[in-house]
């Protein structure tokens, strides 16, 4: 068995590869050095990784490796608008395979828009639908842009997908696409003069529960929210967390009731509360909250984690990572209840995603 993680950061991506015991740890990279980097992520089904990467020269683009990293190629077409469209790309924040259909994946972008591959992402095409969606007019940039960051699938509705756009809300398709429905009841929208609007909310990371169908979570601009039914409404599960405010949310892929935030504090200063650096763990879906800090720094700590830098492995118990914008990269192999630095002086880190490889 081996444990990937797949770190995207400011000045490339980089590979940190374990055995099963997760104790040590090998580091390669950067790759695109000195390029950003927002994603990474594996595609079980092909044995591929794909990066999500923007040139200071050329832009936006993606890359492949089917040999774990070692070498890299660009699929037959990137990522872009058609001619006329209006938009161009700014960034490919995310890139999902859909564990429902082989062979195919989306892709979150700036300025708020999805595409498609069904060929393992060598062709793409934009799901004009969400571009041209009637609220547009109403969706705003938050401080990193106009983008589809989030995406969620339901294994039981097969054409359902949920998509996080800051800052515009949730939006929901059941017909695979075809039409989107805001999904934001709720959720409010402290910095508009209408606290609960249609759209317009500041969705910051967006998260399905693995095994129940319809439980979304979503750690938001203005709260942490579940829903329970596929986002029709939203429950505040704030209680009990320091900050309403924060950016990442990750669940456990065995225990989809068990789901970890980092709370920050709000406004203009968005780093941890009282300079102590607490992850924050519910084990009943956001109905109580236990602050973690085992091995984690009490004071002078002023860390920002951004909205894609923490995930959990598949082991059991599992593993838990995070990565700060100071470069360090922070990992636990029991669930949150210890933590260590794996990693100190990467750079800024935008990304961190988990795989575990058998045979």
């Amino acid at each position: 068995m081996q444990i990937l993680l797949l770190i995207g950061t400011r000045k490339g991506g980089f590979i940190a590869t374990s055995d099963g015991n997760r104790r040590d740890w090998t580091l390669s990279g950067p790759i695109l050095k000195g390029c950003e980097v927002n994603n990474l992520t594996y595609v079980p089904e092909t044995r591929t990784i794909m990066l999500a990467g923007k040139s200071g020269w050329w832009g936006p683009a993606i890359q492949t490796s089917s040999d774990l990293g070692r070498t890299w190629r660009e699929p037959v077409s990137g990522i872009r608008f058609e001619e006329g469209r209006g938009h161009s790309v700014e960034r490919i924040w995310t890139i999902k395979p859909d564990p429902r259909e082989a062979g195919r994946l989306w892709a979150g972008v700036d300025p708020g828009a999805l595409f498609v591959s069904h060929d393992a992402g060598e062709h793409w095409s934009e799901v004009r639908s969400l571009t041209e969606h009637p609220t547009r007019a109403n969706w705003m940039p938050g401080a990193g842009g106009l983008m589809v960051h989030s995406i969620a699938f339901d294994p039981t509705a097969r054409p359902r997908l949920t998509v996080g756009v800051s800052a515009a809300g949730a939006f929901r398709t059941d017909d695979g696409g075809t039409t989107w429905t805001p999904k934001n009841t709720g959720v409010r929208a402290d910095f508009l003069p209408d606290k609960f609007p249609e759209v317009g909310q500041c969705v910051h990371h967006l998260e399905a529960h693995p095994t129940r169908p319809g439980v979304l979570y979503q750690q938001n601009h203005c709260g942490v929210y579940r829903s329970d039914d596929a986002g029709d409404s939203w429950t505040d599960i704030s209680a009990g967390l320091p900050s309403r405010f924060g950016f990442p949310l990750a669940v456990l892929p065995h225990d989809g009731d068990t789901i970890f935030v980092v709370p920050e504090e709000s406004d203009q200063f968005r780093i941890t509360p009282d300079g102590s650096f607490r992850i924050y763990r519910s084990r009943d879906r956001g109905a109580s909250w236990q602050p973690l800090t085992t091995g984690l720094p009490q004071a002078h700590a002023y860390a920002n984690v951004l909205r894609m830098a923490m995930t959990t492995d598949a082991l059991d118990p599992a593993g838990v990572y995070v990565g700060t914008q100071g470069g360090q990269l922070l990992a636990s192999r029991d669930a949150g209840d210890r933590w260590e630095v794996i990693f100190s002086w990467l750079p800024p880190i935008y990304s961190v995603e988990a795989a575990t490889l058998h045979g």
